[in-house]
């Protein structure tokens, strides 16, 4: 990101960037320090503020840091600070070996770059697959990974996502943390969601992490609610028939 502002800032334009010890500002302004002159900082409230003037002709060592890129996966693009960016999601994982026999319509709510879609799309009857996900650079991995004709892609807050037709099946891992502090409510957000946007008879798929307190608020949303799968760290739950109309 800052690579990219550089590189839209015209010679003398100024950049500032802020942030918290704990996202890692200290040493992205060490790394500043080691290919530019003229960078200055403010420290305050375990956080910094940084700015310089952009030079005439940015270092190489800069230019390069727009091409960096996470070691993904054998077989996929992903992308820098997105979800699971250098390895398949173990709780993805079990939730791709547990998914539910889909057809019909199917929604992929948060679908990051685009790991259960894919193995969504190997089921034939499945006539239609919405992947929603609001990060960019992630959906943007999701379409380099994912050529089927029957994915459709939509820059989207899940929690918010609206549709004009009902669901069959919504699957999802959903979040759970807003920056580095664990919200619940989040993921119980995406749930939600799910329930509003699936048929009276469809199904909701997800993962999470074992600990996580989804089962009263899918007791409240849906009439049968089923543990399928229990690993070290996650489970997988089905819940079916929605109670509540869209």
């Amino acid at each position: 990101m800052v690579a990219e502002a550089l590189g839209a800032l015209a010679p003398g334009g100024l950049l500032l960037v802020d942030g918290q010890k704990t996202d890692g500002i200290e040493p992205l302004l060490k790394a500043l320090k080691a290919d530019l002159t003229g960078v200055e900082v403010l420290s305050k409230a375990h956080g910094k503020l940084i700015w310089l003037t952009r030079p005439d002709t940015l270092p190489g060592e800069i230019a390069a840091w727009a091409m960096l890129s996470p070691t993904a996966p054998e077989g996929w693009v992903t992308a820098p600070g997105v979800f699971s960016a250098e390895a398949i999601d173990a709780g993805s994982a079990l939730l791709a070996q547990n998914l539910p026999k889909l057809k019909g319509r199917v929604c992929d709510l948060g679908a990051g770059w685009g790991y259960l879609s894919r193995a969504m799309l190997e089921r034939p009857k499945l006539a239609s697959l919405d992947l929603v996900e609001a990060e960019r650079a992630a959906l943007e991995a999701a379409q380099a990974n994912i050529t089927d004709p029957r994915a459709a892609f939509h820059w989207a807050d899940a929690r918010t996502f609206g549709a004009p037709q009902s669901y069959d099946f919504v699957v999802t891992n959903p979040p759970f943390h807003q920056g580095r502090a664990a919200e619940p409510a989040l993921g119980q957000a995406f749930l939600a969601r799910a329930s509003a946007l699936l048929k009276r008879s469809g199904t909701l798929a997800l993962v999470a992490n074992r600990h996580l307190p989804y089962e009263r608020v899918l007791s409240d949303q849906f009439a049968d609610v089923q543990t399928v799968a229990l690993s070290a760290g996650f489970k997988v739950i089905h819940a079916t028939r929605p109670r509540q109309p869209r």
